[in-house]
């Protein structure tokens, strides 16, 4: 079975509203013929050479990716840059490129709700919601379903998160008892005080800067703990590959990357000096 490239479009967007994304943002199709079959369908974070090569291997038709290819504006695609050579790539495949990104991050079933989720939160309504509409916007906050030390939701991050080199860093006490938890996923260091204003007890994002942590560590609010980028979006992979298969009744298959697409690759033991 197969279902015209258009038909998965329109599914995916009615899923990830694209009027939900930033005004920054690039989303929907980066190439392909809205014409052509669609019987497989891979989700991946990024769009890298590596995630290529498995559409390629998989004989997928379709790469649906959270992280755009083309976010700053170009003026050209050519096979020598690094880039191009991805477009070219899966043109020369017969496959298409679409891309959700903000507005994955906004929707319900999105990036943030599935997050949410494999932490194992309940009640869950976003950080920052649309004004038109409190179900959808970005973050989410909510409640486990028991108290539990600092510690002890830490691991529970490092056990149900993708494991990575940068691994899960926590600024707090290792004791203290969190049950109401903020999350966003990839960069949300500029929703900190919402996750404050939300009662948070701890607040899991990606990309925290070394500056806001310390000066947050000297003032009330909640614990902090920051994993990686990839980490906090590959939950919604599998969710969005499911829901796709499900909106289209079975009739394309739906797989999801086994690339671990996070860019730092090792880490060296320090030998210097403790600060």
């Amino acid at each position: 079975m197969s279902v015209p490239l258009r038909e998965v479009i329109a599914a995916l967007e009615a899923r990830y509203d694209p009027r939900l994304a930033e005004g920054w943002d690039a989303v929907g199709l980066v190439c392909g013929d809205r014409d052509e079959p669609v019987e497989r369908v891979l989700f991946a974070v990024d769009p890298t050479s590596a995630v290529v090569d498995e559409v390629i291997g998989t004989g997928a038709a379709l790469l649906v990716t959270h992280h755009p290819l083309l976010l700053t504006p170009v003026h050209g695609v050519p096979a020598d840059d690094p880039k191009g050579r991805l477009v070219h790539r899966l043109i020369r495949a017969g496959a298409a490129l679409f891309v959700a990104h903000t507005n994955a991050d906004r929707a319900p079933d999105g990036v943030n709700d599935a997050l949410a989720a494999v932490l194992g939160l309940i009640g869950t309504e976003p950080l920052e919601p649309v004004p038109t509409d409190p179900g959808v916007g970005l973050g989410r906050v909510g409640d486990l379903p028991e108290p539990m030390p600092l510690h002890a939701f830490a691991a529970r991050a490092a056990g149900v998160l993708p494991a990575t080199v940068g691994g899960v860093r926590v600024s707090g006490d290792p004791d203290r008892t969190v049950r109401r938890v903020a999350v966003c996923g990839g960069s949300g260091g500029s929703l900190t005080g919402a996750a404050a204003a939300a009662g948070a007890d701890v607040f899991l994002t990606s990309d925290l800067r070394h500056h806001p942590v310390s000066e947050h560590a000297e003032s009330p609010g909640p614990a902090l703990v920051d994993v990686a980028h990839f980490a906090t979006e590959w939950p919604w992979l599998p969710v969005a590959a499911d829901l796709l298969r499900r909106d289209l009744d079975g009739r394309v298959e739906t797989w999801v990357s086994v690339r671990r697409t996070d860019p730092w690759t090792w880490h060296a033991a320090s030998a210097g000096p403790r600060a």
